[in-house]
């Protein structure tokens, strides 16, 4: 099966993170991926772009999306020097934030933090499988 692969850059800002979303479930559903899948990977995103705005410290956010076998990467790239590893937390009830990378968890089959290019910033990713193939 041959594979398909996206990138885009944008400006780390507020509106950034429902364009990314936009921008990948547009393209899954070009290689043909509707459903609980894209709605998956559009949460996802979203998740991942939201962390970078708020800890990446970066003028610009990178996102790739690859479909390969019938799996779903994305990877959310940031250029900050933030002093911490992305980890899931156990917000509060009544901590309106703290809970995305439980989200990122719950909905994906792996995911993980790498460092970005050159050492700096850091690269955040996700695979997603068919419908029901999580952890």
């Amino acid at each position: 099966m041959a594979s398909s692969h996206d990138a885009f850059r944008l400006t780390a800002q507020g509106a950034a993170v429902a364009e990314a979303r936009r921008r990948v479930r547009a393209r899954l559903h070009e290689w043909g991926i509707d459903g609980e899948l894209s709605d998956d990977a559009g949460l996802i995103v979203s998740e991942l772009f939201t962390n970078a705005l708020r800890y990446g410290d970066s003028e610009k956010i990178a996102c790739a999306v690859r479909l390969c076998e019938g799996v779903v990467r994305i990877e959310v790239a940031e250029q900050g020097q933030g002093l911490t590893v992305p980890q899931p937390r156990v917000a509060g009830m009544d901590e309106e934030c703290g809970r995305g990378l439980l989200l990122v968890g719950a909905l994906s089959r792996a995911w993980g933090v790498t460092l970005g290019e050159g050492g700096r910033g850091r690269v955040v990713w996700a695979e997603l499988g068919p419908a029901g193939d999580h952890q």
